[in-house]
């Protein structure tokens, strides 16, 4: 924690104080899991067609084998679950080629479709947030599985916030393991300069709260936009809220 900065107190764990935010990005600062969910839906539901696979794919198949993993993992996890093996390919692989990584760049690109077309808005509550801990010095990143995080945080008017930004691209770049693996987030927080112990990991997804669960941080927050309250806690948050404005002190 920097001395010219305020501890931040979070409501809900008085007597505790932190020094860094680790956010999250799709659905914690942007409304951006919405269209990745699309995405996965329209890609599998596709794939699944076209191959004779069944089940059928639901949004239930994206909360237990894709949310916040990288999108390569989600791939083989999701395919996985319907006894489906392919071939890993390389990510230089076009969308369409019968690989994980062919399979995983079609749905890239019906996410970055949908982005160029429509945009994103933050959350209202995310944005209160990161102005309070903006105003008290608090430090904060974005640790995102999305290769597209820097391409959401820009579209959001967001990327100014950020001098850090974990994303996919970057752990595949320096070998860092995915979430549920702590390790993008312990990577954030030592660029940011800050101890794991005095940094709140903040995540909507089961992946991403494993991953704050195993990293030793002082606090992990679960952000509930659809996981579900009792299954954020099980899976390793301490809190749950519903809206990140719920972590200002008032």
């Amino acid at each position: 924690m920097t001395t010219d900065s305020t501890p931040w107190i979070i409501p809900q764990t008085p007597g505790r104080a932190y020094g860094a935010a680790l956010f999250d990005l799709d659905g914690v600062l942007t409304p951006t899991a919405d269209v990745h969910m699309a995405a996965w839906r329209k890609m599998f539901t596709d794939f699944f067609v076209a191959n004779g696979v069944e089940p059928a794919y639901t949004d239930a198949d994206y909360f237990a084998y894709v949310d916040g993993k990288p999108r390569y993992d989600g791939v083989r996890a999701c395919l996985a679950s319907r006894g489906v093996t392919l071939p890993e390919g390389t990510p230089e692989d076009p969308a369409g080629t019968q690989t994980i990584c062919g399979v995983g760049n079609t749905k890239n690109d019906a996410f970055s479709a949908i982005l160029r077309e429509d945009g994103v808005e933050p959350y209202a509550g995310s944005v209160a947030l990161m102005d309070h801990l903006e105003s008290i010095g608090c430090a904060m990143a974005v640790v995102s599985s999305s290769r597209n995080a820097p391409a959401v945080l820009e579209a959001a008017g967001l990327a100014h916030r950020f001098e850090v930004v974990v994303s996919g691209q970057v752990a595949a770049d320096h070998g860092i393991a995915g979430k549920p693996a702590p390790d993008t987030y312990l990577y954030a927080a030592e660029l940011l300069g800050v101890p794991a112990a005095t940094a709140v990991v903040v995540e909507d997804a089961l992946s991403g709260v494993a991953a704050g669960a195993a990293g030793g941080f002082g606090l992990v927050v679960g952000v509930d936009r659809g996981a579900g309250e009792a299954e954020l806690l099980e899976g390793g948050a301490e809190i749950v809220v519903k809206d990140l404005a719920e972590l200002i002190a008032r």
